[in-house]
């Protein structure tokens, strides 16, 4: 038990470990991810609903979203965002790789009577049959990436977007990586937790990277038949670094908010929301 326990002290190299995708498909986890995801009233798997609310009411402002507009909606999850757009006749396309935010997503838009594309697929992977006015990539989903995926994702968006086409998404920024502190704590389940139905312990072991500016929350699950880590990394910026980044890449950033709701920027926000365009 004491050489297990030492193991919980190992600090993995930035990004050397990937876990989302197994993650996002596990067969209990991705149900409570999905409860999560519709919670209404927290910040979890997605943002309260009040927040999403105000958010979809800016973006179709701000892009004058209509019958005339292609949206991709990248890491749709269950449609919080892509089916309001296709409600206010836009076509959609949305792109996850979690089987069951996919199907509810499908099923609510078949409820609604909605032509929205969703399609499940790592959108790392995705390969466009058209062409797109408006891509979206909303709830710091762009920060969970290595550098080789983030690369990877913008080869995909340049695929994707139309000649004037732009891009929506949001970061997590300096002062969240300030506010982090490195620790390590540890639940116990009896029944029905997050992780398992099964009795289990979690250890959650914080690092931080600060030359990267990079956050990982590992978490240990020790069940009676099987030990699993989850990793979750988190990239931070600041606008300068993540302008840099995307310039590398042959974006430029037009505009930025404080959110993905078009609050005005400030400096001490622990997240900031971008809309970029080609160089």
């Amino acid at each position: 038990m004491f050489g297990e326990l030492e193991k919980l002290r190992h600090r993995p190299r930035p990004f050397e470990f990937y876990t989302a995708q197994e993650l996002w498909n596990d067969a209990y986890v991705s149900g409570k991810m999905l409860e999560s995801h519709l919670d209404d009233a927290a910040d979890r798997a997605s943002r309260r609903g009040s927040f999403v609310r105000r958010s979809i009411e800016w973006i179709a402002a701000r892009f004058n979203i209509g019958a005339e507009t292609r949206i991709c909606d990248f890491g749709c999850g269950p449609g919080l965002y892509s089916s309001p757009f296709a409600e206010m006749g836009a076509d959609v396309t949305g792109i996850d790789f979690s089987e069951r935010s996919i199907r509810h997503a499908r099923e609510t838009a078949q409820q609604k009577q909605l032509a929205v594309e969703y399609i499940l697929q790592n959108y790392l992977e995705f390969s466009p049959r058209k062409k797109f006015h408006l891509l979206t990539m909303i709830f710091v989903d762009f920060c969970v990436l290595s550098p080789v995926q983030r690369k990877r994702l913008l080869e995909v968006f340049e695929a994707c977007l139309e000649k004037d086409g732009k891009i929506l998404l949001d970061a997590l920024s300096l002062n969240y990586f300030n506010q982090v502190s490195e620790e390590s704590t540890y639940e116990y389940s009896a029944a029905d937790g997050f992780w398992t139905a099964e009795p289990y312990y979690a250890f959650v072991d914080t690092f931080k990277y600060e030359d990267e500016k990079v956050v990982l929350d590992r978490h240990t699950i020790f069940e009676e038949t099987r030990t699993r880590e989850v990793y979750n990394w988190l990239q931070c910026y600041s606008l300068e670094s993540l302008g840099q980044e995307l310039d590398e890449n042959g974006f430029r950033i037009l505009e930025h908010y404080s959110d993905v709701a078009g609050t005005p920027f400030d400096t001490q926000s622990t997240e900031f929301a971008v809309v970029l365009e080609r160089k």
